[in-house]
């Protein structure tokens, strides 16, 4: 299982914290140093069955600098994965990926089900 996060994200941090409570083994990946490229940011969208917006960090600081909430409707599908693998800030944090199961944002009872 692959976890990219911010170490500084307290969601992160929360999110880890469940993960090693319930014993689950997993590789973390800091979103900022090494963010997902666009192949692996569309292989996860498609695999995840969400809408794109949800890859999307809509409360942070660089989404609201690039008024993303006004322009993300009129952007291809394309050009959206491009802007999320240009900067891992733009990424809803954490991201898991494993094997079939896509999770973005740190829900607990979302997780307890999924993983």
């Amino acid at each position: 299982m692959k976890i990219y996060c911010y170490p500084k994200c307290t969601t992160c941090k929360k999110a880890l914290k469940w993960l090693d409570e319930q014993g689950k083994a997993y590789e973390e990946i800091d979103i900022k140093e090494n963010n997902p490229s666009k192949e692996d940011l569309k292989a996860a969208y498609e695999k995840s069955g969400l809408p794109l917006k949800r890859f999307f960090n809509t409360s942070g600081l660089k989404y609201k600098e690039l008024k993303l909430k006004d322009r993300l409707a009129s952007m291809s599908e394309d050009e959206q994965l491009e802007l999320l693998a240009s900067d891992g800030m733009l990424v809803k944090r954490p991201l898991v990926i494993d094997g079939e199961t896509v999770l973005t944002g740190f829900k607990e009872a979302e997780w307890r089900e999924k993983l």
